[in-house]
C-alpha cells in the first residue's frame, strides 16, 4: 500500500522533480554566483546531484544486488562531509559557514544543508515530493544570489514561506506515519530481509556504523530462544501496562515500536508476538524536516549519530522563521491531521521503545554562530508544545494509552561489550517478586511522614526536602507506585508525584547524562517545588551554562515544578556499573534506579490522573496531581508542561534518604549509601558481593 500511495504522489510530481533536477545539474557548470558563495553553491549542487543518481539507483532495484563492500562505500560518501571531524570543516556547521559567508548568511545557508540532508532517507523511500520541493527551495535561494547578494531578509522571507507553505504537507504525513500501519517501509525491510545478511542495513538509508553492523552481526548468533525471550521480556512488560493501568488493550489495533538500527531480530520476533496480542506494528523514523524536528529527542528509529554536535548545533534552527503566525498555522495543521486520521489514532496503543546505551558520553562545544530562539520564540515554542499536547490526547487520550522502555548495550561501550550485553539480560529479568517485597516495606515507611529529606554527602551538595501529599484513608490508600518491571524496565523504584507547596532546597549532582547531553556539577534550586535557580559547569560563562539547562532541562520554560520523587532499589544495576565502569553511559531508564531520583516537568500521570491505579497490595495511589496537573479542571494549558527529566542521585553520593514524620519523629531509609531501614537490607547484598 505505501509503496502505491507514493508511485502516485511519484507520478504526480514527477515533472517538476525532473525540472528541478535540470535545474540543479545546470548549476554546476555556471559562474553566476559570486564568491565566497560560488564554493558553497557548488557542493551544495553536487550533493543533490548524488541523491538524483541515488534515487535513480534506487528505483530501478539496482542497489538490491550491491555487494556489502559497495553499499558501504555509497554509505560513505553520502555522509562523509558531516560525519566526525570533517563536520567541523562543512557549511553544515555554524561556526564554519558564518567564518566563510559571513553573519546571517551563514546561519541560514547551513540550515539549508539540514533541511538538504533529509533528501537521503527520501530517496531511499521514494518520496518524489519531498525531494522535490526541497531542490526548488535551493533553487530559488541560488536565483536570489545570480544578480548580487540579496538582503538577508529576502532569504528569510523564502525559506518562511517555503515552511508555511509545505507544513500542511509534511504535518499530516508525519501524523500518518505514526498512526497507519499501511506505510511500512521499515517494517517491512525488518520482516522480509534475510537478517543474517548485514546488507539489510543500507536499505533503510541511514548512517551506519561498526555499532549497527557488530549488533546485528552479535544477534545473529544468539539462539532463536534468546531472542523470542528478549523480545518477550519487551512485549509482555507493555501488555502488563494496560493490565495494570486498567486499561482494555483488546480495544487498540496498533503499537510504535523505536529502535536504533542493529537490533532488527529482536524487532522482528516483537512485531511477531505484539500480532498474537492484536497489535500491528507501526516503525517510523526520526523525523527530517525542520518543521518536525524537536529541540530535545527525535521520537523514531535511527542509527549512531554521524556528528551529536550537528545536531546539537542546529536544534534551535526554528529561530529562523518562527513567529506567532506560523505557531497558529501548525497547530490548525495539526489538528486537521489527527481529525483526518482520527479513526487511527483511536486505535494506537502508544509506543514500545527499545534504547541504547554505550556511546561516549557527549559534552556539547560552545557554537555563538548556532541559531538561538529569542525570548519571545521560546514561550511560542513552550505555547506550541502545550497546544499541540493537548490536541494529541483528544485523539489519544493519555488514560487509554500505555508504553514500555527497555535498554541495551551497543559494542561501542568497549571490548566488554558481550559480557555487559549479557549482565544487562539478567538486569532486565530480575526477579520483580522480590522486588515487590522490598519496596513495600519502602512504601510502608513512606507512607506515615508528610516530607521527605535528602541529603548529598561528600562533595554533593543536595539539601532537599520533599512534601509528601496525605491520605484519606491509610488503610485503601498510599502515596508510592511500586514499580516493578511493566513499562519501565528493568525493576525497581517506588515514587510519588510530590506536593508542592514546602518543597524547598538544592539538587546537585557532580556528573549526569540526560537526554545524551552531559552536564557538569548541575544545580537546581527549588521554592515551593518549583526551580528558581540554575546552574552547571559545561562552560566557561555563567549564561552558557544557564542557556544550556534552560533549553535542554528546562525546555524553555520559565521554570518547572519537581514532577517526581522517587528511590531507586536496583543495586545490582549500581554495582555492575560500577564493575565495567560504565556509570556515565547509562541511560536513564537504568540509571534512575540506582538511587533517588527527582523529575522536573510533568508528574508521571500525566493526562491519565483520573484512571484508577492501584498497587500490587490493592492499595489505591492517591497522589497523582500536584498543584499544577491539577489546574487541568479550569485551564489545561496551564497544568501541563510537555516533558519531564529525571535526575539521579549515585548512592556514593547519598548521605541520607530520611522520612519525617507529622509528630516530629524521623525514620531513615539510607544513610551513606546504604538502605537502613529494617527489612530492606537486602538491598545492600550487591554492595557487599
Amino acid at each position: 500500500m505505501e509503496q502505491e500511495m507514493w508511485k502516485r504522489e511519484n507520478e504526480e510530481i514527477l515533472e517538476r522533480y525532473e525540472l528541478s533536477m535540470e535545474r540543479v545539474r545546470a548549476m554546476r557548470s555556471e559562474t553566476s554566483v559570486a564568491a565566497p558563495f560560488y564554493d558553497y553553491f557548488q557542493k551544495t549542487a553536487e550533493f543533490i546531484g548524488q541523491i538524483e543518481i541515488l534515487a535513480e539507483r534506487i528505483g530501478t532495484g539496482c542497489l538490491a544486488e550491491a555487494s556489502l563492500e559497495e553499499l558501504q562505500e555509497l554509505n560513505r560518501k553520502l555522509y562523509e562531509d558531516v560525519a566526525g571531524a570533517a563536520y567541523a570543516e562543512s557549511y553544515a556547521c555554524p561556526e564554519t559557514a558564518v567564518r566563510q559567508l559571513g553573519e546571517g548568511y551563514g546561519q541560514l545557508l547551513s540550515f539549508l544543508c539540514t533541511e538538504i540532508r533529509g533528501m537521503i532517507v527520501w530517496a531511499y523511500e521514494r518520496r518524489l515530493t519531498d525531494l522535490t520541493v526541497v531542490t526548488e527551495l535551493f533553487i530559488e535561494i541560488y536565483n536570489a544570489f545570480e544578480e548580487g547578494v540579496p538582503e538577508l531578509s529576502v532569504l528569510k522571507e523564502i525559506v518562511y514561506w517555503y515552511i508555511s507553505d509545505y507544513c500542511d504537507v509534511w504535518i499530516p504525513d508525519r501524523v500518518r506515519e505514526q498512526l497507519d500501519p499501511e506505510l511500512s517501509f521499515a517494517r517491512d525491510i525488518i520482516c522480509k530481509a534475510d537478517l543474517s545478511d548485514v546488507r539489510y542495513l543500507y536499505a533503510f538509508g541511514e548512517y551506519i556504523t561498526e555499532n549497527e553492523l557488530e549488533m546485528s552481526r552479535f544477534l545473529s548468533k544468539l539462539p532463536e530462544e534468546e531472542i523470542e525471550a528478549m523480545a518477550s521480556t519487551f512485549t509482555e512488560g507493555y501488555r502488563m501496562g494496560f493490565v495494570n493501568a486498567g486499561i482494555d488493550l483488546s480495544r487498540k489495533k496498533t503499537v510504535n515500536i523505536r529502535y536504533s538500527l542493529g537490533f532488527e531480530r529482536m524487532v522482528r520476533a516483537a512485531i511477531e508476538q505484539f500480532a498474537k496480542m492484536g497489535l500491528e506494528s507501526i516503525i517510523y523514523r526520526e523525523a527530517r524536516h525542520s518543521i518536525n524536528r524537536r529541540a530535545q529527542g527525535n521520537p523514531g528509529y535511527g542509527s549512531t549519530s554521524f556528528s551529536k554536535q550537528y545536531f546539537f548545533d542546529h536544534r534551535e534552527d526554528s529561530a529562523l522563521y518562527l513567529d506567532s503566525r506560523l505557531v497558529e498555522r501548525r497547530l490548525s495543521v495539526l489538528k486537521a491531521a489527527y481529525e483526518e486520521y482520527k479513526e487511527l489514532a483511536a486505535v494506537h496503543a502508544g509506543p514500545a521503545v527499545i534504547e541504547i546505551f554505550g556511546e561516549q558520553p557527549f559534552l556539547p562545544g560552545s557554537s555563538p554562530a548556532a541559531l538561538k530562539l529569542s525570548k519571545k520564540q521560546q514561550e511560542l515554542n513552550v505555547r506550541y508544545g502545550s497546544a499541540s499536547g493537548q490536541i494529541v490526547n483528544t485523539y489519544i487520550p493519555g488514560d487509554e494509552r500505555s508504553f514500555t522502555i527497555i535498554a541495551y548495550p551497543i559494542p561501542e561501550i568497549g571490548e566488554q561489550f558481550p559480557e555487559i550485553f549479557a549482565e544487562t539480560v539478567k538486569l532486565n529479568t530480575l526477579d520483580y517478586h522480590l522486588y515487590q517485597e522490598l519496596q513495600q516495606k519502602l512504601i510502608d515507611a513512606l507512607d506515615q511522614g508528610e516530607a521527605v529529606y535528602i541529603e548529598g554527602m561528600g562533595s554533593n551538595r543536595t539539601a532537599l526536602t520533599v512534601c509528601l501529599g496525605s491520605l484519606t484513608d491509610p488503610k485503601k490508600e498510599t502515596l508510592f507506585e511500586n514499580c516493578v518491571a511493566d513499562v519501565n524496565i528493568p525493576v525497581g523504584e517506588v515514587f510519588t508525584s510530590p506536593r508542592l507547596t514546602g518543597t524547598n532546597g538544592i539538587l546537585h549532582v557532580s556528573e549526569v547524562y540526560l537526554n545524551e547531553l552531559k552536564y557538569l556539577d548541575l544545580e537546581l534550586r527549588f521554592e515551593d517545588g518549583r526551580i528558581t535557580d540554575y546552574s552547571c559547569r559545561n562552560f566557561a560563562s555563567r549564561e552558557e551554562n544557564r542557556a544550556y539547562i534552560k533549553t535542554n532541562i528546562l525546555f524553555n520554560h520559565e521554570t518547572l515544578p519537581l514532577g517526581e520523587f522517587a528511590i531507586g532499589t536496583n543495586t545490582t544495576a549500581y554495582m555492575a556499573a560500577k564493575k565495567y565502569d560504565i556509570g556515565p553511559r547509562l541511560p536513564i531508564l537504568i540509571a534512575e534506579k540506582m538511587g533517588p531520583h527527582f523529575a522536573v516537568g510533568d508528574t508521571c500521570y500525566s493526562w491519565s490522573e483520573e484512571t484508577p491505579t492501584c498497587n500490587p497490595d490493592g492499595k489505591r495511589i492517591a497522589a497523582k496531581d500536584n498543584e499544577c496537573s491539577i489546574l487541568r479542571k479550569e485551564d489545561v494549558s496551564k497544568a501541563y508542561f510537555n516533558c519531564h527529566t529525571d535526575i539521579t542521585i549515585p548512592y556514593d553520593e547519598l548521605g541520607c534518604i530520611r522520612v519525617m514524620r507529622k509528630d516530629g519523629s524521623t525514620c531513615s531509609i539510607i544513610e551513606n549509601g546504604r538502605f537502613v531501614l529494617p527489612g530492606t537490607e537486602a538491598l545492600n547484598e550487591p554492595f557487599d558481593a
